[in-house]
């Protein structure tokens, strides 16, 4: 292990490391690496550690992830923990503690019986045996389920396998956008397959919306494993299989058909099966080329179809236009086979550089009913346009365009969901979802007297999608043209975006105002220092987390608040007031807040421009929490709580208090504050107070300049407005 992990480890800075190493001479040599990057012997430093009474300070699932690494690659330890998973999932808290309190020997037996007590549903499931090696990591496993629950547990041991089989281009799907594919299916479909189901959430999701019999399948014996533990987390009573293989060379279900088929399967796969394949039955629409395997799947799900059937499946938006697929495109459009193109923002879901696109597709019905137009919708411009604190140029300025579904509105001060700070963690799904099922479901009730809403959702015939192209994708299709906008009520919009931009600058100057900021000497102020944890432990506040998904007792499913809003990570991160009761949260794992409470996101993302921490206020609270926060209640009399957002939020802080790298998750534990009077941690409080408004109203003026901006071309570019008389225009 490095020094940044005894650091991690430990809960104190990396030079905090380098000076035990200088000054203990009985701190742990290294034991490889090189001169400058030394590596250390985990157990070794461990036992360091305790005997200086240093305790751990790493969240459960870095303990559970420290103790898979003492076994070392290619232990298998990962494979025979799943079971056992399921199994303690089934535990109570004070029940697993009493497990994890028990001997070595004692504890195996124990996990032995345990795990053997489940029906055997874990695909390629090892005997369940432990040997006495396997005894710490038995006991942190039992730690990470009690209090980050079972589901957390799950993704580590998939973490782990994933990365000693060196497994590449591996997603997991977002919680929110698995729900959103699940609902585009039809109320009632019971049966429902994923054949590559990868980490079991878009079955999870379809199992909340009702699935009884859910199958799947996927080439990764890790992720098979995952998939059948993930549903006897989230849908105990459901009847699953779940098989490993190649789903396109080797199909587990090949005489199966059902209600529906979900889908997120592997992109540019150019070692699908082509040649092996060339005459399979499936290929009804045309054999997919050597560079299309998306439309190999596609073929495949439509084939395990029932009549009728739908599915519905996260394709990238380069199918809706390669030239190679052109000739299996039309034969889906031709034969009504396609029913819908919804377009998502860029990082919506992996891989975040692109945008990717959900198709719907209906299995032709012997002597059904002709189906005359495909629906197109522009999620990543509904939400643009439509989240706005105001109308969007289009929204007010088109005729008859109505606010069916729409997104959200945002509200004062949020940032567009095609921000280069938005991420999967942290996407508005809720107004998304919304605005995309509205569209939907008013398709699908009257195709033949949908109305379209300009640059949003529009129903596009059949026969003018069957050019020498065949382009589906939804942007070209729903964009808002000339006829579709009112002079009129554009000029309005702009008089009203001006106004609007004119006093958030004045706020902006007012906010920014530098009076008062005066140098600490000829040097840097230095000072001791806690971590949270001491601070917690000293009763000077208390942490708080909101529950993750597969917390114990919430059976893997989400409970939609009514009429009680959620303050969400995108809410810290943007400014924004809580999020009303459409945000998905687990009923059992809810925490309400209460003004004067430190709220710190817990992944960090969006750079500098995104906020880390915040205190709530009277409009916060009663809110509920929502995901990925950690929630921390300082003692008033001994803490102020801007001093303590202040220093919490500080980017040295946490990247002191981060793990991981695509995805930076903090652990609130370890953040240090400053150990100050009483009085002088206001007189830091207000100053931080300062700052956070300063930020927001940068933020709010850039995105009604951004606004007013997108709002003039639109009209000029459409013709609908005329270029304001200058001094010297003439009069030619």
């Amino acid at each position: 292990m490095t020094a940044a992990e005894i650091s991690r480890i430990a809960g104190v800075t990396r030079a905090t490391v380098s000076n035990w190493r200088r000054r203990h001479d009985d701190f742990p040599a290294p034991s490889a690496g090189t001169e400058t990057s030394p590596l250390y012997d985990l157990p070794a430093v461990q036992a360091w550690l305790r005997g200086r009474g240093h305790t751990s300070t790493a969240s459960p699932t870095e303990e559970l992830r420290t103790a898979l690494r003492l076994l070392g690659p290619g232990s298998g330890v990962a494979a025979r923990l799943f079971p056992l998973v399921a199994a303690a999932s089934r535990r109570t808290p004070e029940e697993l503690a009493e497990l994890a309190a028990l001997s070595d020997d004692q504890l195996i037996a124990r996990a032995e019986k345990t795990a053997g007590e489940l029906p055997v549903a874990v695909p390629e499931a090892e005997p369940f045996r432990y040997g006495p090696d396997d005894a710490g990591v038995l006991r942190a496993l039992l730690g990470c389920v009690r209090v980050a629950g079972a589901q957390a547990a799950v993704d580590v041991l998939a973490e782990r396998e994933l990365d000693e089989s060196a497994a590449s281009g591996v997603y997991q799907t977002p919680e929110g956008l698995a729900l959103l594919m699940a609902r585009l299916l039809p109320a009632g479909a019971s049966r429902v397959l994923d054949p590559a189901c990868g980490s079991g959430t878009l079955l999870a999701a379809a199992a909340r919306q009702g699935a009884q019999e859910l199958l799947g399948q996927d080439s990764l014996p890790v992720q098979g494993r995952r998939t059948a533990v993930r549903l006897l987390l989230a849908a105990p009573e459901a009847e699953t299989a779940i098989r490993v293989g190649d789903s396109l060379r080797a199909d587990a279900f090949p005489d199966v058909t059902v209600d529906a088929v979900l889908c997120n399967p592997p992109f540019g796969d150019r070692d699908w099966g082509h040649d092996e394949l060339a005459y399979d039955p499936r290929w009804a629409y045309g054999l997919p080329p050597r560079f299309e395997s998306e439309l190999a799947w596609v073929q495949h799900a439509l084939a395990h179809l029932e009549p009728g059937g739908h599915a519905v499946m996260l394709l990238p938006p380069a199918l809706a236009f390669r030239s190679s697929g052109r000739r299996i495109r039309a034969e889906l459009i031709r034969s009504g086979a396609l029913r819908a193109v919804v377009s998502l923002p860029a990082r919506a879901a992996y891989p975040l550089h692109i945008g990717l696109q959900i198709w719907v597709f209906q299995r032709p019905e012997p002597g059904g009913t002709d189906r005359t137009t495909v629906l197109f919708v522009d999620g990543e411009g509904g939400q643009r346009d439509g989240a706005a604190g105001t109308p969007s140029a289009t929204d007010t300025a088109t005729t008859g365009a109505g606010t069916r579904g729409g997104s959200r509105p945002r509200r004062s001060g949020s940032s567009s969901a095609s921000s280069s700070s938005a991420s999967a963690a942290s996407f508005d799904w809720a107004g998304l979802t919304d605005l995309v099922l509205g569209q939907w479901a008013a398709f699908t009730t009257a195709p033949d007297t949908y109305a379209d809403e300009p640059g949003v959702a529009r129903a596009v015939p059949l026969v003018d999608l069957l050019d020498d192209v065949v382009d589906v994708t939804p942007a070209r299709h729903v964009r808002a043209t000339a006829a579709d906008i009112d002079p009129a009520a554009l000029s309005r919009r702009v008089h009203d975006l001006h106004g609007q931009l004119a006093d958030q600058v004045a706020a902006l100057a007012a906010a920014s105002a530098s009076a008062g900021w005066q140098p600490s000497g000829a040097s840097a102020r230095e000072w001791r220092t806690a971590t949270v944890s001491d601070l917690a432990r000293g009763g000077a506040l208390t942490v708080l987390r909101a529950a993750t998904p597969g917390t114990r007792g919430s059976k893997g499913g989400a409970a939609p608040t009514v009429g009680r809003p959620v303050l969400t990570a995108q809410d810290i991160s943007a400014g924004n007031p809580p999020s009303p009761g459409a945000v998905d949260v687990h009923a059992e794992a809810t925490q309400p807040v209460a003004a004067g409470d430190v709220l710190v996101r817990a992944v960090a993302s969006g750079g500098k421009a995104a906020a880390m921490t915040r205190v709530a206020d009277d409009q916060d609270a009663g809110a509920l929490l929502g995901p990925h926060i950690h929630l921390l209640r300082p003692d008033p009399a001994r803490l102020d709580p801007w001093f303590l957002a202040g220093f919490l939020g500080a980017e040295d802080n946490i990247a002191s208090a981060s793990t991981g790298s695509t995805l930076v998750h903090v652990t609130p534990g370890r953040l240090r504050v400053p150990l100050l009077p009483l009085e002088e941690q206001r007189r830091y409080g207000e100053a931080f107070r300062r700052v956070y408004e300063l930020r927001a109203a940068v933020r709010r003026t850039a995105d009604l300049a951004a606004d007013t901006a997108a709002t003039l071309t639109t009209g000029l570019t459409a013709g609908v407005l005329l270029p304001p008389d200058t001094p010297d225009s003439g009069s030619a």
